[in-house]
Formats: structure tokens, C-alpha cells, sequence
């Protein structure tokens, strides 16, 4: 028997009212999303601390910019302020960042500038029956697995202006004991990021990872 913790549609109405109000935040204030590949030397915080206080200085109050995902060792999503991603990229030799490249997004998702989508999220979510999942899910939020449908309805909240921990889930999912053997890995869909991103997080389960790229096989299922 298949049970879903949600029903597609309603899914996608949850991800919509989301979506919506995530978007209506980032019109609010000139922000954005900066990837940054940075030396082992480079401390991001503290980047980001010298950042905000370059944008007090421009005359902008309580400004934004911290670490919004965490993809690999030695690789980081910063968001914020335009003001603050710019100062970071012009000074970027200064905190050890070998590559810096602003990602074509809208707005610094993930950061509390998102705090306006808080409420419609929650809101719908209350109205919406969540089970708990037949198989382990992990969350991003912190890396561990979801518990039951009230700590999967916090989390999924909390998610909207917390970093996004991949790093540290690629951790979790992936923690064996000495010598026992690692599962097999499927990414599907068009591109090969996650298993790059695997690859720097975990060499030993990677060595199990395979790419479907779903759109090669209904090519070939229709001739």
C-alpha cells in the first residue's frame, strides 16, 4: 500500500502560496544570492559580519547577509543585501574566495528578509493534513530526519528563513558504520549537480552514485 505524507495537489498548492509569498519578500528589499568557493583559510561569518557593517555605513538599517545554503566543504551560498554581495565580491581576495558569481534569482531566499512568507506559509499548512513519511525524509533545515507531521509542519516553516544544510544532510543520510558498505545512489533528472556535490562531501558514497537523466528515456521509450 502506497501512502504519501501529502497528496500531490495539495502539495503543489502549499508550494505555490510559498512560492508566491517568497517572491512578494524579495520585491520588498534589493536583494540576492551570492555563490562562493572559498579557500580553507576563508571565514564566511566573518565576511558576512564586515559586509553588514559596510552597508550601516551606506546608511542602511538592520542589513542582511549571512550563509543561506551550505553545499559542500569549501563551498557556500551567501545572501542579503545587493549592497553587502557586492562589497564581498569587490573584496573577495581579501577573505579567501577563489570564485564568486551572483546566482540569477530574485531575492535572499533563506534569510530572515523572508520572514514576510512565514505566516501565509504556516497558515496553509495548518490546514493541511501531513503524515508521517513510510520512508526516512530528511530535512534541510537541520539535517536530521523528519520525527512526525507536527515537527514536519515546523520545519517546513522554519525552512523558509533558515540556511539550507546540505553539507550536513549529505552527512546524516550517508553515516555508516566502519566497513559497512554504502547504498547505491540514484540522482534523475536533467544535470549531475548533486552527485558533484556528493562527490565532494563524500568520496566513499559516491563511488556508488549513478545519473538517470529521465528525459533520455522517454526519448528512447518513443522510438
Amino acid at each position: 500500500i502506497y501512502r504519501a505524507s501529502l497528496f500531490f495537489s495539495v502539495a503543489l498548492y502549499a508550494v505555490k502560496v510559498r512560492a508566491e509569498a517568497m517572491q512578494k519578500a524579495s520585491e520588498a528589499v534589493p536583494s540576492g544570492m551570492l555563490s562562493v568557493v572559498g579557500r580553507r583559510e576563508a571565514n564566511y561569518r566573518f565576511a558576512c559580519l564586515e559586509a553588514r557593517k559596510h552597508c550601516e555605513s551606506l546608511g542602511i538599517e538592520n542589513p542582511v547577509c549571512e550563509i543561506s545554503n551550505y553545499l559542500f566543504p569549501d563551498s557556500r551560498v551567501i545572501a542579503g543585501h545587493l549592497q553587502a554581495l557586492e562589497f564581498l565580491q569587490e573584496n573577495a581576495r581579501k577573505y579567501y574566495f577563489t570564485r564568486t558569481k551572483m546566482l540569477p534569482v530574485s531575492g535572499a531566499f533563506h534569510t530572515r528578509l523572508m520572514e514576510p512568507a512565514v505566516e501565509p506559509l504556516a497558515e496553509v499548512l495548518k490546514s493541511i493534513e501531513i503524515q508521517k513519511p513510510l520512508v526516512c525524509v530528511y530535512s534541510n533545515v537541520d539535517g536530521k530526519k523528519y520525527m512526525h507531521s507536527k515537527h514536519i509542519q515546523k520545519l517546513l516553516v522554519k525552512q523558509v528563513v533558515s540556511p539550507v544544510q546540505w553539507e550536513q544532510t549529505m552527512h546524516s543520510v550517508y553515516e555508516r558504520k566502519q566497513g559497512t558498505e554504502f547504498p547505491y545512489t540514484y540522482e534523475v533528472g536533467p544535470g549531475k549537480q548533486l552527485g558533484a556535490v556528493l562527490k565532494k562531501c563524500n568520496l566513499k558514497a559516491w563511488k556508488q552514485y549513478n545519473h538517470v537523466d529521465a528525459l533520455e528515456d522517454e526519448e528512447a521509450a518513443e522510438t
